[in-house]
């Protein structure tokens, strides 16, 4: 299975910080976001992945280059502006080919066994979500879950964690280089029954914010000794 990690947005919460460099090059405990994550995807044999970039992209292909030195294949889908994350996605069906895929925010934190993610996929299902608790900074949550289904709406909701399964099949009404959300295509196949989800209790952080940044930094610095 091929992992797309999402890197080009532009960050405009982080600025400064993402004024002269890309979010996802942002370090916690000495180590960039998106190395820190590539990592845990090769450790479980995840090998082949793609990143999107916009913003200061040409950063990132030169910090990771074809991704031999971290142990996997990467393969780059340049956007001239960030296009939201379907119309991003959509752009680089080209390069993911016509099986089911991984995409997940090249900035987050999070222990989630990457593994389980090649085997969640219904038959029957267009995507597949991670579910997270409302973290403090978004308290309603995104969607609910009802026996292992993403509904729209519930007596409980959740938030989108940012990491998804999904076929090329949900992209086929974007025209490559349109912009687009992720969840104009989402609700829709939520209420045909078709985005199956699950609840993920673990560690899950999105590094959303420099107070966000310095608090991880701090964190991994002292458990790891960076």
């Amino acid at each position: 299975m091929k992992i797309m990690l999402l890197a080009a947005g532009r960050g405009e919460r982080m600025r400064p910080l993402t004024d002269t460099r890309p979010k996802a090059l942002l370090e916690a405990g000495g180590k960039a976001l998106i190395v820190r994550l590539i990592e845990q995807l090769a450790a479980e044999d995840f090998l082949e992945l793609v990143i999107n970039h916009a913003h200061l992209g040409q950063m990132i292909e030169s910090a990771l280059g074809d991704g031999a030195r971290l142990g996997v294949r990467i393969r780059y889908s340049h956007e001239p502006e960030a296009l939201e994350t379907a119309g991003g996605i959509a752009l680089a069906l080209t390069v993911l080919g016509d099986a089911a895929f991984a995409a997940v925010n090249a900035d987050l934190h999070t222990d989630y066994p990457f593994a389980r993610l090649r085997s969640v996929l219904r038959p029957d299902a267009l995507a597949h979500l991670v579910l997270v608790d409302n973290p403090p900074h978004h308290p309603r949550g995104d969607f609910a879950l009802v026996e292992r289904r993403v509904a729209n709406a519930g007596p409980t909701t959740l938030t989108f964690s940012g990491i998804g399964v999904y076929r090329p099949e949900l992209f086929a009404g974007i025209t490559p280089g349109a912009h687009a959300q992720l969840a104009t295509l989402l609700r829709p196949a939520a209420a045909a029954g078709r985005v199956s989800g699950e609840h993920f209790r673990g560690d899950w952080r999105d590094i959303g914010t420099p107070e966000r940044l310095a608090a991880l930094d701090a964190e991994l610095r002292s458990r790891e000794g960076a």
